[in-house]
């Protein structure tokens, strides 16, 4: 029985650039870090919770997304706020680049991208409360 999803893994070009924008401009922290037989295992993640995300280099892959017959499949990182218009201030105060200049209302809640110096996109979401039950 499958009991949790360990990692994801991100293409990232330069494993040190990534590393510097995931900690310090998204503020997950540095998880493992170490070299490997077939190169170096590094993993952010965010505080409090066991999902880590693998930087892992490989250039050729890094930023494009896959490709389901000809047209790109979706696959940002997504990363869900309490306060999804707090943490996108800080996010923007530390010279994260958004694809639209505030956050977006949707039928789930809010939400707003970015991409990371690969070309990897960061959804940053906040659910809707969910509605108090008739009774």
């Amino acid at each position: 029985m499958l009991t949790r999803v360990m990692y994801v893994t991100v293409y990232v070009t330069d494993q040190d650039r990534a590393l510097r924008f995931y900690t310090e401009q998204l503020g997950l922290e540095k998880r493992i870090d170490y070299p490997g037989p077939d190169g170096r295992f590094l993993t952010v993640g965010a505080e409090g919770h066991p999902f880590e995300i693998i930087l892992w280099s490989h250039a050729a892959s890094a930023g494009q997304p896959a490709k389901v017959g000809e047209a790109p499949a979706p696959g940002p990182i997504i990363l869900e706020s309490d306060d999804l218009r707090k943490d996108f201030e800080i996010w923007r105060e530390r010279g994260v680049v958004f694809d639209t200049q505030e956050p977006e209302e949707y039928p789930f809640g809010f939400r707003i991208e970015a991409t990371d110096p690969d070309g990897n996109r960061v959804s940053l979401r906040q659910q809707k409360p969910a509605a108090p039950a008739a009774g």
